[in-house]
């Protein structure tokens, strides 16, 4: 039997990170509606509330429980709105790492929702799955991305030359708008950037993990 990543969900200060639901297709489908996550994702296109629904009751739980990866909900504790959604995959459990990849709500962009929840998943995959390296590949063009790699601690390793197809114009609004026309395609690099356990800042100590929220950074379900 494949190694997997157990259920799990993990808090942070504002944002608590779980596995999706059915529920969530609405929001989800709005969510990839938006012509960045078009531009800088591999996400279908269009991402229908259908897909959503498949997404949470098939291919997320068969992508987890493949030992690819495990698929996160991003929700805030305050309103329990989604406001992203974080990927794990191509997982290799004899060297203990993994790649990332995040997406968040047009709405919610700016407010460091990205970076608290990227930064969430690495302390959990360090500290509880002991895992030894993490990856993230950000499109050229992508700066958003770019920062949030830098804010976690990300070490840039180098240039993956013409690895990436980007959809639309460098993501501007104009010809692969939300009208269902398809979208223009182009190659792109990628920058290749790694996080290990020592690239984090030691934590401070905390209080044993029996609460909820606010005492602790993460919940497990295993």
């Amino acid at each position: 039997m494949a190694a997997s990543f157990p259920e799990t969900a993990i808090s942070t200060e504002r944002l608590l990170l779980r596995p999706l639901a059915e529920d969530d297709a609405p929001g989800l489908a709005t969510m990839m509606a938006d012509e960045l996550v078009l531009a800088w994702t591999d996400l279908p296109h269009p991402f229908t509330e259908a897909y959503a629904t498949e997404l949470a009751r098939t291919l997320a739980p068969a992508h987890r429980a493949a030992g690819r990866g495990i698929v996160f909900a991003v929700t805030e504790h305050l309103t329990q709105r989604l406001v992203g959604l974080v990927e794990l995959r191509n997982t290799d459990w004899r060297l203990r790492s993994t790649e990332i990849s995040y997406v968040t709500a047009s709405w919610a962009r700016g407010e460091g929702y990205a970076p608290e929840a990227v930064l969430g998943v690495s302390q959990w995959l360090f500290e509880d799955r002991d895992f030894l390296r993490l990856e993230l590949r950000t499109a050229a063009g992508n700066t958003a991305a770019q920062q949030v790699a830098q804010k976690i601690g990300g070490i840039s390793e180098g240039v993956l030359r013409s690895a990436w197809i980007v959809r639309g114009e460098s993501g501007e609004s104009g010809e692969s708008g939300g009208s269902g026309e398809a979208a223009v395609e182009s190659r792109s690099d990628l920058i290749l950037w790694s996080l290990l356990p020592e690239d984090l800042d030691a934590p401070e100590p905390e209080p044993q993990r029996t609460g909820w929220h606010g005492d602790q950074r993460y919940v497990l379900r295993d």
